[in-house]
């Protein structure tokens, strides 16, 4: 297992090295200069100025030096300085992360939960009425737009009903302490990570429903039925066990993108966290902040794929790597 471990993680400090050099390349050539966007806010726009900036940011210098200086700071952990917030890149980033972490992992939660259940559910009940709503509702909430989703759940809950608070991590200024915080924050969770969560829950089961039908024609679950087993027992053990490993490479590549996608639905419950540190640093030309979420980003990424692969050999013991 320790060999299969070291393995992969060089591999994924290749990928990581390369999805680095990639999005480097690709931030500088998209249009617009960080250095006149300072200079247009500070008021100060003509060109000595904006060469001063330049040759105190870096800027100035060829792009394959900027790239190699940049890859230097990486291999020591420093995710560099952040010109438009005069903050270390790591410090903002850790300052937002907890909160993204929060949200998706929440919102993760609900998804696998609830779609594997879900899915198990209409699987069982196959060709009957609650097969038909499960599946319409799974296609229901896929189908529809995230932002949409989001913006109609705080027009319900939060506007209509008054029953949960729309925006915001906590209430600002509540003074909030002890678990007295802990409840006022899982208020402010509600809203956005059930949205997240329903979006991707839809596909959970999907997939969920779509593998045990598969395996439920399988010989062995045949002869399971021939010996009498409880129909709650074959699906359980027999059905759900060899038909969740699907579910489980559906869960790895998700959870990675959860992170990722959490940037629209920060923006618009105006959650605290990298994703919407990103949009920010995106309108402001930020580019060792932006490249600095996208490091992090990609290197969760890399993380979830890893313990997905380590979860294979748990799951299904069969599997041996060559």
């Amino acid at each position: 297992m320790l060999r299969f471990v070291l393995a992969r993680l060089v591999k994924a400090v290749i990928i990581l090295l390369c999805i680095t050099i990639f999005n480097f390349f690709l931030i500088h050539a998209a249009p617009g200069d960080p250095a006149a966007v300072m200079a247009g806010e500070a008021g100060d726009a003509d060109e000595a100025y904006l060469q001063q900036l330049r040759e105190r940011f870096g800027l100035d210098k060829p792009l394959p030096v900027q790239l190699l200086v940049y890859l230097s700071h990486i291999a020591t952990l420093d995710l560099g300085y952040s010109y438009r917030q005069g903050l270390p890149v790591a410090q903002l980033i850790w300052d937002r992360l907890p909160a993204t972490l929060l949200l998706s992992g929440t919102a993760f939660a609900i998804s696998l939960v609830l779609g594997v259940m879900a899915g198990a559910l209409a699987a069982s009940r196959q060709g009957r009425i609650s097969d038909s709503l499960i599946s319409a509702f799974a296609l229901l909430f896929y189908a529809t737009p995230l932002f949409w989703l989001a913006l109609m759940a705080v027009v319900l809950f939060s506007v209509q009903l008054g029953w949960l608070p729309g925006f915001g991590y906590e209430s600002v200024g509540s003074g909030y302490t002890g678990l007295a915080r802990v409840a006022d924050i899982a208020r402010h969770l509600v809203l956005p990570a059930t949205t997240l969560g329903l979006f991707f829950m839809a596909v959970y089961v999907r997939i969920t429903r779509a593998s045990m039908l598969e395996v439920g024609r399988q010989d062995f679950v045949r002869t399971a039925r021939a010996k009498g087993l409880r129909p709650g027992v074959i699906q359980r053990r027999h059905v759900l066990r060899n038909a969740i490993l699907p579910v489980v490479t559906l869960a790895g590549v998700q959870a990675g993108q959860l992170v990722g996608g959490a940037v629209l639905i920060e923006t618009v419950f105006a959650w605290p966290g990298i994703g919407r540190l990103m949009f920010e640093a995106l309108s402001q030309r930020d580019y060792n902040l932006l490249l600095g979420v996208f490091v992090v980003s990609s290197a969760m990424v890399l993380l979830f794929n890893l313990i997905t692969d380590v979860l294979y050999r748990i799951v299904d013991p069969r599997i041996r790597v060559s």
